[in-house]
């Protein structure tokens, strides 16, 4: 996959709501296996698609761009040796040492790429309305949808359902909002209503589980009254849990790691981290040359003495 190809499945990948990383080598040292310009993809399981760099680079990056997609923060790698950069690295830049023996370096840009959060507004009146344009007016994707009309199929589990039926039909609607499993899930009402609405649900089977996702009364308690002060209310408590990281569906899946015990550098604890196993106890390695040369004289190593 050339760089082209790289952007225009990342262009997809935006379009399909997926978050992922974009890393791209702004500068090699040669003899490294990477070019100026080369990209990769890398999503929040850790699979990378495109070209970044050899076995020693890979792992690395595919760590680091994890953790830009969990922060949602920027950063530049300075990828190379120990002894290589010392003291010379500009501040700002993230060096990642990696024991590599082609002693090539890279400095490789990795920056997030997370999708815009998409609400879903259950309801027909004023307020419904409103906090739908507001929503939009942040950039954000909104879908306005009459009670009726609403299935488990208009969100997923990164949406942001609010059910504003208002009274009508509220409990069958939040019924099909729960089994959407959204990443957020609120109620419209007053306390003694939501309580009513939920325990008739909850006589209808619904797991304490499923209901105790349920957020009602919804959105920040600015103490108003007005059909457009609830909506901004609303959309209030959406941005500060947004802010805070409490939307994520799920958490970026983290690749298993272990250290080589020739080199030091941390690698996957996986198939590409060339398995091998020695007294019951299984190792990995960066490259060939280190898994040979543990495996000629073990007993040099003292992780694996």
């Amino acid at each position: 996959m050339d760089g082209w190809q790289v952007m225009e499945q990342a262009a997809e990948l935006a379009r399909q709501g997926t978050a992922f990383a974009l890393a791209t080598v702004v500068w090699r040292q040669g003899p490294s296996s990477s070019q100026h310009g080369s990209r990769a993809i890398i999503t929040a399981g850790g699979e990378l698609h495109g070209w970044i760099g050899g076995a020693c680079a890979e792992p690395a990056v595919i760590r680091e761009a994890q953790q830009v997609i969990s922060s949602g923060n920027a950063k530049l790698l300075l990828l190379g040796s120990p002894d290589q950069f010392a003291s010379t690295a500009p501040a700002g830049v993230t060096i990642v040492p990696i024991s590599c023996q082609s002693e090539g370096a890279l400095e490789v840009y990795i920056e997030p790429v997370l999708p815009v959060p998409h609400l879903v507004v259950v309801g027909r009146s004023p307020m419904a309305q409103t906090l739908a344009d507001l929503a939009r007016a942040l950039g954000w994707r909104a879908d306005l949808i009459d009670g009726p009309d609403f299935t488990p199929a208009d969100a997923d589990a990164r949406s942001l359902v609010v059910v504003a039926t208002q009274g009508h039909n509220d409990e069958d609607v939040l019924e099909r909002a729960v089994a959407a499993g959204p990443a957020y899930l609120g109620l419209v009402g007053s306390s003694k209503r939501g309580a009513a609405v939920l325990g008739y649900l909850a006589d209808r089977g619904l797991s304490k589980t499923e209901l105790g996702r349920v957020r009602v009364p919804v959105g920040l308690d600015l103490g108003s009254t007005t059909h457009r002060e609830i909506a901004v209310a609303i959309l209030a408590e959406l941005v500060q849990l947004r802010a805070a990281g409490s939307l994520a569906s799920k958490a970026a899946v983290p690749r298993t790691e272990s250290v080589d015990p020739v080199c030091g550098m941390t690698v996957t604890a996986g198939p590409e981290g060339l398995p091998l196993e020695r007294d019951g106890v299984t190792y990995y390695f960066c490259c060939a040359g280190c898994r040979q040369a543990f495996e000629n004289e073990p007993a040099a190593y003292p992780s694996g003495s």
